[in-house]
């Protein structure tokens, strides 16, 4: 049965068709490895050029950690959740959007760290901040709505855990915000940590 049976109880449908969904949309996400691009050389030059692009295999590593770290809490908020209902739709819908954009902000910041000039390093570097910066910010309002929704949770007495969690967002929204201040004043070297 995919809801109650009561018509004045609003219908919450298992979540099982929005995990699957979102396992997709990531695992289109992780073909962001088509953003490296393949060195195009004379003979035996291929050694030196691949060597050369050091900062897009860089940009990619970071890139597919950060996605590897959003799918794991995506799959652990998941496991905890049994059923959705439209607002809990949107948020995910939310998440999955601002995930989409990394692969774009990895493909500007890429070419930027291995040949752009210090200007485009640092529109590159305060790009892709913000990207991440709106996907931890993506992920503020998940807590809350789950604590105020239990019936949506496996165990409902587990909505006080996710109260507790409302603040995890919001290390990702100052830390990336950092990293696009620092980024841009002192350059990229001062954001990459930050990224990881």
């Amino acid at each position: 049965m995919d809801g109650p049976a009561d018509p004045g109880q609003r219908r919450t449908p298992s979540s099982v068709r929005v995990e699957a969904f979102s396992d997709a949309v990531f695992a289109i996400i992780t073909l962001l490895v088509l953003e490296i691009g393949r060195p195009e050389v004379g003979h035996g030059d291929l050694g030196s050029e691949l060597l050369h692009q050091w900062p897009e295999y860089l940009a990619f590593a970071v890139s597919f950690l950060y996605i590897g770290v959003i799918w794991l809490n995506h799959h652990a908020l998941f496991a905890g959740i049994s059923r959705v209902d439209s607002g809990l739709n949107w948020i995910n819908l939310g998440i999955l959007g601002t995930s989409t954009l990394v692969p774009f902000s990895t493909g500007v910041l890429a070419p930027a760290l291995s040949e752009g000039t210090p200007a485009d390093q640092q529109a590159a570097v305060v790009l892709y901040a913000i990207v991440a910066a709106l996907m931890s910010a993506a992920w503020v309002p998940v807590f809350p709505y789950l604590h105020r929704h239990p019936d949506l949770l496996v165990d409902p007495s587990e909505a006080r855990v996710f109260r507790a969690q409302r603040s995890r967002p919001w290390v990702g929204v100052v830390s990336f915000g950092a990293a696009a201040i620092l980024g841009y004043l002192f350059g990229p070297v001062f954001a990459l940590p930050l990224f990881v």
